[in-house]
């Protein structure tokens, strides 16, 4: 009998956590902006470039990172010779 081999492994797993790990990053950076003054408006902090560009950013990056966790295909790992 042979050894079942699946499509997913640890390398896949890894590199879906670092993808979700730099997600996270992102949604930290867009958070903040507040006001301890609810009568006050602060639009410098609000709409910096850390919240509208940067976060927006790594936030795209992490569900690259993530789509390619998915898609990779081991060299070790031949489930198919077709």
């Amino acid at each position: 009998m042979s050894k079942l081999n699946f499509p997913f492994t640890k390398t896949n797993a890894y590199i879906i956590l670092a993808g979700v790990a730099i997600i996270t990053i992102g949604y930290i950076l867009m958070s903040g902006g507040g006001s301890e003054d609810p009568n006050q408006f602060n639009p410098d902090e609000l709409f910096s470039a850390r919240r509208i560009t940067v976060a927006p950013i790594v936030v795209l990056i992490g569900y690259a990172v993530i789509g390619f966790g998915i898609m990779f295909k081991s060299k070790n790992n031949e489930n198919s010779k077709a």
